[in-house]
């Protein structure tokens, strides 16, 4: 098999793998096996799949250079942006199915409850990420300016780990352990960078 089917096989993969959470929650919601509140295991339950696929986006660098393998980074861009559908549904489901666009209503909450809050802010922030991922709008932009944008993502993702803390009123344990990962991933960008610094 030659290197560009190979490529392509594994991207499909890529894709299918990022697509595959989706499907399954839209059978689920088909088949009503969403538990006694649908409507909110729904939005967590795309709210947790934004998470997770934004710290796997996260993660692709340092795998990709502890095991030299480069041609990782090529799917960083894909996950990110399924990151970002999922992040999307997951407020847009609250907008409309959850608050039914009751503007009025979704603002208090924002105000009144500290984790909407966090979690609002970090969509805000995730937005121009999303927007600016094309080759087009590199170049616009200049690669340094839009490696400096997305450099965003170090406060986005910690944002949505204390977003997902601050909703799970009982079992802290999948947001801390994600809190965890995140810490790791982010410490081990600093010391790459010190290393790169002092060689």
């Amino acid at each position: 098999m030659d290197r560009k089917t190979r490529d392509r096989i594994v991207y499909w993969a890529v894709w299918l793998a990022c697509l595959a959470p989706f499907l399954w929650l839209a059978s689920q919601a088909f088949l009503g096996e969403l538990g006694a509140n649908p409507i909110e295991r729904l939005i967590r339950q795309l709210g947790v799949w934004g998470l997770r696929l934004l710290i796997v986006g996260l993660a692709i660098t340092p795998v990709a250079r502890i095991f030299k393998q480069p041609r990782l980074i090529r799917f960083r861009r894909t996950i990110g942006l399924f990151a970002f559908a999922y992040v999307s549904t997951h407020l847009l489901t609250y907008v409309g199915v959850d608050q039914y666009f009751d503007f009025a209503a979704i603002w208090r909450d924002i105000l009144k409850r500290p984790f909407i809050t966090l979690g609002m802010l970090a969509f805000v922030l995730l937005v121009p990420l999303a927007a600016t991922s094309t080759n087009g709008m590199i170049r616009r932009l200049g690669p340094q300016t839009w490696r400096r944008l997305h450099w965003l993502i170090y406060l986005i993702v910690p944002l949505g780990v204390v977003h997902y803390y601050l909703l799970v009123k009982a079992d802290h344990r999948p947001p801390l352990v994600y809190g965890a990962i995140v810490l790791v991933l982010l410490g081990w960008r600093v010391a790459y960078r010190l290393k790169s610094l002092r060689s």
